[in-house]
């Protein structure tokens, strides 16, 4: 048996086409989307259409709930970009994902936790950015991992949202895998508290993850592909979105979202 997990393309086509090109040249029993697919300044529409032609197991991550139920104003920069370019079609292909699915025997699917699409599985937001060199998230604890995943019945569990590749296995033997983010290799944010994700490449990321046999443990692969992240970047800048444009190049925090949403405003950046 052998799963390949995809998360957080965030719009960007040529990432995506990528990962599936490899996908396909390596094969996989099953492809499995993990959410947050259109949010970003890049191409929402396209990648919705591009994903609703191959009709893979897919959830919706926590960017399809806020950019259906928000009202436009209150939007991020990123959902507002692709709510705007959605149609009803897309729209409505977003609407019908569930929260939460279970593609094969064994293996369980949620973006976040299996409670909630806003927190991290695999991470820990902490307090104190920016003290000695803090990014203001650690990989959480096993004893934390264990609390989240209370009550789920599975083998494997996949997960998305923190975009950071990891693996750990629990006590009683599940396996917990967060491919990492297909389309966006860093990121700011303030909520819970001010933290950065770096991968530190911008490779595109996904996992492949095989069972040889009924009952066996599974192997893990966390892959990282390369593709056209020039192209990507220079997307994000036409739609005025530097932080991105920077993050899609490195893999690292370059601009900030605080910095791009002062310069859309045209005042001077806190």
């Amino acid at each position: 048996m052998r799963v390949a997990a995809l998360s957080d393309i965030h719009g960007n086509l040529p990432a995506l086409e990528a990962v599936l090109a490899e996908v396909a040249r390596l094969g996989a029993d099953v492809v499995v989307n993990l959410g947050d697919i259109v949010s970003g300044p890049l191409w929402p529409r396209e990648t919705a259409q591009r994903l609703m032609a191959l009709d893979l197991p897919t959830i919706a991550g926590n960017h399809e709930r806020q950019l259906l139920t928000t009202p436009r104003e209150r939007q991020s920069a990123s959902d507002a970009h692709a709510a705007a370019a959605l149609g009803e079609s897309e729209r409505g292909w977003l609407r019908g994902l569930p929260a939460a699915c279970r593609p094969a025997d064994d293996v369980a699917c949620c973006h976040g936790t299996p409670a909630s699409d806003l927190h991290y599985l695999l991470e820990t937001v902490t307090a104190g950015f920016g003290i000695e060199g803090s990014r203001g998230v650690r990989a959480a604890s096993l004893d934390e991992v264990t609390a989240r995943c209370a009550g789920v019945d599975a083998g494997l569990l996949l997960c998305g949202h923190s975009h950071v590749p990891r693996a750990l296995r629990l006590a009683g033997g599940m396996l917990v895998v967060n491919p990492g983010s297909v389309g966006l290799q860093a990121y700011d944010d303030d909520q819970p508290a001010e933290h950065w994700v770096e991968i530190g490449s911008p490779h595109a990321r996904w996992a492949l993850i095989e069972r040889p046999r009924p009952g066996a443990d599974w192997n893990v692969a966390l892959m990282a592909t390369a593709y056209d992240w020039e192209a990507a970047a220079r997307q994000a800048e036409r739609n005025a979105r530097g932080d991105w444009a920077d993050a899609l190049r490195t893999g690292r925090v370059g601009r900030t979202g605080r910095e791009a949403r002062a310069t859309q405003a045209g005042a001077a950046p806190a």
